[in-house]
């Protein structure tokens, strides 16, 4: 079969799919839930994560839900990071400690600037909608504290606030959370933008992702 005759059948079957939000009943155990895992279980997982991501080249913290602020500051700080973008439904409390500082700036998805300006922002802060152990990766979709894929894009420095509830073992268990219809952003390490406008003197921009890894109770 060809590759054109291949995917005018994808094509085809997409356009035989119910255009509505009809879902599918997955029988109990299809797949085994973060209430299933034992404490060490999770600690396994948590643990390959942070080893996953670091082999990648993103830094890593864990802290607990009171120290975020100190921990968000205490990365841009270190990043010298003097505009941050932070999307709708962050909690203000995270920003609030670095944002004391004289002209530090704080961009959101309503700030009447040019979305150029927003990329070239020093760090964006978000949330996640899951993350992935053995990838080393973290998904955004969208959802509260995410923004959107077509505004704020990719400044230099992201710093990522996951609990562990929300890290899964593997691909499949993470997927079956999200919600296809929403833009799905994957992030793991630092990576090279392809753009041209990112470049300085013929080299990429290397973009620095920062995990903060919130403990649920039974890790504090």
């Amino acid at each position: 079969m060809s590759r054109e005759e291949f995917l005018r059948r994808v094509r085809d079957g997409l356009k035989a799919l119910p255009d509505d939000d009809r879902t599918v009943t997955l029988f109990p155990g299809h797949r085994r839930g973060a209430a299933d895992l034992s404490p060490a279980d999770r600690s396994t997982i948590v643990e390959l994560f942070v080893e996953r991501l670091e082999y990648h080249g993103a830094r890593v913290a864990r802290v607990r839900e009171s120290d975020i602020p100190e921990a968000v500051d205490a990365a841009l700080r270190a990043q010298r990071a003097d505009t941050v973008v932070a999307p709708h439904g962050l909690p203000e409390q995270w920003l609030e400690l670095w944002a004391k500082e004289q002209d530090n700036q704080i961009l959101t998805e309503d700030s009447p600037v040019p979305n150029a300006d927003l990329d070239d922002a020093d760090a964006m802060v978000t949330t996640c909608a899951g993350a992935v152990a053995d990838a080393g990766a973290v998904v955004l979709d969208g959802g509260p504290g995410q923004g959107f894929r077509d505004r704020t894009l990719a400044p230099q420095c992201h710093i990522c606030v996951v609990r562990t509830a929300q890290i899964d073992s593997s691909l499949p268990e993470v997927l079956d959370k999200l919600d296809s219809r929403r833009p799905i952003t994957w992030c793991g390490g630092p990576t090279a933008p392809s753009d041209a406008k990112t470049r300085d003197h013929g080299r990429h921009r290397q973009r620095q992702l920062i995990v903060l890894i919130v403990d649920s109770p039974e890790f504090s």
